[in-house]
């Protein structure tokens, strides 16, 4: 995960980055960034991607949330 601040970036698995997202402010959340190691396909996009933005990220964290509980 890498939050566009410079601070140093998170390697780890997709749910330590997520878990580790849910810790941010508001601001560093509207920052960050994680970027995969696979390539991704999204709906409406002729390319894939490698990064996932806040938004994808938060829906991530919501669905942790859901399914631990």
């Amino acid at each position: 995960m890498i939050d566009l601040e410079g601070r140093v970036p998170i390697i780890g698995t997709i749910r330590d980055c997520t878990l580790h997202y849910g810790l941010y402010k508001p601001h560093a959340r509207d920052n960050a960034r994680i970027l995969l190691t696979q390539p991704i396909h999204r709906e409406g996009r002729a390319t894939r991607t490698w990064l996932l933005d806040p938004s994808e990220i938060t829906e991530l964290a919501e669905r942790l949330t859901r399914e631990t509980n």
